[in-house]
C-alpha cells in the first residue's frame, strides 16, 4: 500500500489541531536523495509556503517527479496556475456548472471569493452551491488549496439575468489558511488519503494537418530556414499539410491535427502555452508540455539540471559526479568532488550558467552569484574531452549522433565572451551504427526516462564510461549539421512519427471480451 507524506517548509505550519500525519521538512526531503529514490511508492502531498518558480515548494515537486513519487501538485500544475496566461485557457471549462447557479440578488456583492480544499468548498454556506465547481476545478488544477474569484456578469452571452464567471484561481499556501477553515482543511485531506490516486484523462482529437511553430527574428534558433523547408518539403512526399505558424497563431491552433515547435521553448513562453493548448485538444505535439517542463529550455539548449540529476541517480544512470546544493551545504562538495568544480544554475544553458571554481573562494564567489537566481545549484566534477556526443532520439530510438567539439582554447562548445560575442567549435555528425555503442545505450536510457519524444542527449565518452551530461527537448535540427548523414530523411522520420502516433488516436477501441455466464 502507498505511504502518504505531507511535506512542509516549516513544521509550525502543522497546526496542533491537525492530526497526527507523516510530515516531513522540504528541506530533508530535498537532501535525502538516494534514501528517497528508494522509496518507490509515496504519495507526497507538497504543502510549502510557496511554489514559485526554483522556489523550495517548486523543486519538492520538480524532484518528487524524478525519484518516482507521485506528487501533489505536480510541476505541470505549479507552472498552468503561475500565470492567467496559462491557467486562462481552462476557465472556459467551468462556465457549464457555472450557468446552472442562481443569479444573486440585487443587493448583494456581485464578486466573491472561494477557497477550494481538495476539490472541497471551504466556505460552509456556499458548499452545497458550489460543490460541482470546486470539484471541476481541482480535477484540472489538481493542487491541494486554491483561491477562486468569481463575478456575475450581467447579460452574458444573452442569458437573462447573467450568470457566475471564474476570474482568476490563485494557489493557497497552509500558512495563509484562516482558521476558521481549519476544520474544513483536515476534512478535506482525509477525504483525499483515503482515495486512490486518480489521473484525468486528456481529451482528444484526429485531424492530418501539422502546424509548425517558428519564429521568423529568432537568431539563433533551434531549426534555421533551410531546415524549415525540408519540414515542408518531407511533409509533401508523405502526404502532410506542413505549414509554417507564428505567436499569432494561437487562436488557429485548434485546425491542425499536430503541432511540431521548431521555436527555443521556455516554460513562461508562448511556447509552452502552445504545447499546452495542443495538449489539451488530443493534438499529437513535439515537444510535449511534459518534455518542456523537464528540459526547460529557458535559452538555446539548455536542461533542468536539477531534475535530470535526481532522475539519473535514482535509475542508476552513469553521469559525472554531482551534488545540489544549498547554501547551508555548499561546502560539502569538497568532501565528494575535488576542483576545479563546475557549478550550474539548475534553469542555464550548457554555455550559458555555467561556471569552473578553481578554489574554495571560488567557489563560494560564483555560488553567491547562482544563489540569487535559484535556492538550489549543481556541482559536477570537472571532465574535460575535446567534445560531446549529442545523440539524437525520437520515439524511444536514436536518431542521429554528432560530435560538438569544444571552442578554440576554451573548455565549453559556446564561448560566450565578455563582449557578447560568441565561438563555437566545429561538428562532426555520424551514422548512429558508427557511434560508440555505450554512448548510444546511455543516451537512449536518460531519454527514455524523460518521455518518448524528441531529445538530444549530451554524454561524454571517458575512460570510466559514457556519462551523461544532459537531455535537451527542443534540439538542434539545423540544415548541413545534423542532417548531415540522413539528409531529407531526418524529416521524413520526425513527422512519420508523428502520423503514427495519429493513426494510433484514430484506431477504434477494442471492446473488452464479455465474461462468460
Amino acid at each position: 500500500m502507498a505511504e502518504h507524506v505531507l511535506l512542509l517548509e516549516q513544521a509550525t505550519d502543522w497546526r496542533p489541531s491537525f492530526p497526527a500525519l507523516r510530515v516531513v521538512s522540504a528541506r530533508e526531503y530535498l537532501s535525502g536523495g538516494t534514501d528517497w529514490s528508494a522509496r518507490r511508492r509515496l504519495h507526497l502531498v507538497n504543502l510549502c509556503r510557496g511554489y514559485r518558480y526554483l522556489s523550495l515548494g517548486y523543486y519538492c515537486s520538480l524532484l518528487a517527479e524524478a525519484r518516482g513519487h507521485r506528487v501533489l501538485p505536480s510541476v505541470e500544475t505549479i507552472q498552468d496556475l503561475s500565470s492567467r496566461d496559462l491557467y486562462g485557457l481552462a476557465l472556459e471549462s467551468f462556465d457549464a456548472p457555472l450557468r446552472r447557479l442562481p443569479s444573486p440578488p440585487e443587493e448583494t456583492a456581485q464578486t466573491l471569493r472561494l477557497t477550494v480544499l481538495f476539490g472541497r468548498c471551504a466556505e460552509a454556506d456556499l458548499e452545497a452551491v458550489f460543490r460541482q465547481l470546486a470539484r471541476r476545478v481541482f480535477e484540472t488544477f489538481r493542487c491541494p488549496l486554491l483561491r477562486l474569484e468569481l463575478k456575475h456578469v450581467q447579460g452574458w452571452e444573452s442569458q437573462q439575468g447573467g450568470a457566475w464567471r471564474v476570474t482568476a484561481i490563485r494557489t493557497l499556501t497552509l500558512d495563509r489558511l484562516p482558521a476558521a477553515q481549519e476544520g474544513a482543511f483536515v476534512a478535506a485531506l482525509e477525504a483525499y488519503l483515503s482515495q486512490p490516486w486518480r489521473r484525468p484523462r486528456a481529451p482528444q482529437r484526429w485531424r492530418f494537418d501539422i502546424a509548425l511553430l517558428h519564429d521568423p527574428l529568432e537568431s539563433p534558433a533551434p531549426s534555421c530556414p533551410r531546415a524549415l523547408k525540408r519540414f515542408q518539403q518531407a511533409g509533401r512526399e508523405l502526404g502532410l499539410l506542413v505549414e509554417r505558424i507564428t505567436r499569432r497563431d494561437f487562436g488557429r491552433l485548434a485546425e491542425y491535427d499536430a503541432l511540431l515547435i521548431r521555436e527555443t521553448t521556455r516554460i513562461h513562453h508562448h511556447t509552452f502555452r502552445f504545447a499546452k493548448k495542443a495538449a489539451s485538444e488530443g493534438m499529437v505535439v513535439v515537444d510535449d508540455p511534459v518534455s518542456i517542463l523537464r528540459c526547460t529550455n529557458k535559452i538555446l539548449r539548455c536542461t533542468n539540471k536539477v531534475f535530470l540529476a535526481e532522475l539519473l541517480e535514482a535509475h542508476g544512470v552513469p553521469r559525472p559526479r554531482t551534488l545540489i546544493l544549498r547554501r547551508e551545504t555548499l561546502l560539502d562538495v569538497e568532501a565528494v568532488i575535488p576542483y576545479p568544480v563546475v557549478l550550474k544554475i539548475p534553469e542555464g544553458s550548457f554555455s550559458r550558467g555555467v561556471f569552473k571554481a578553481a578554489d574554495r573562494a571560488e567557489l563560494r564567489r560564483i555560488a553567491e552569484r547562482l544563489f540569487r537566481e535559484s535556492d538550489l545549484i549543481l556541482a559536477q566534477e570537472y571532465l574535460y574531452t575535446d567534445y560531446d556526443w549529442r545523440i539524437g532520439i525520437l520515439g524511444r530510438r536514436p536518431l542521429y549522433a554528432c560530435r560538438y567539439y569544444m571552442s578554440r582554447n576554451h573548455w565549453q562548445i559556446v564561448h560566450h565572451r565578455a563582449d557578447g560575442s560568441r565561438d563555437e567549435g566545429g561538428f562532426a555528425t555520424v551514422a548512429v551504427e558508427s557511434a560508440p555503442a555505450q554512448v548510444v545505450d546511455v543516451a537512449l536510457r536518460a531519454a527514455n526516462l524523460i518521455g518518448d519524444g524528441l531529445y538530444g542527449v549530451d554524454v561524454k565518452d571517458t575512460a570510466r564510461g559514457a556519462l551523461v551530461i544532459e537531455v535537451n527537448d527542443n534540439p538542434n535540427l539545423d540544415a548541413g549539421v545534423e542532417d548531415k548523414v540522413l539528409g531529407e530523411g531526418l524529416y521524413r522520420a520526425i513527422l512519420a512519427e508523428m502520423v503514427s502516433r495519429l493513426e494510433r488516436q484514430r484506431q477504434p477501441r477494442q471492446p473488452m471480451p464479455r465474461a462468460a455466464g
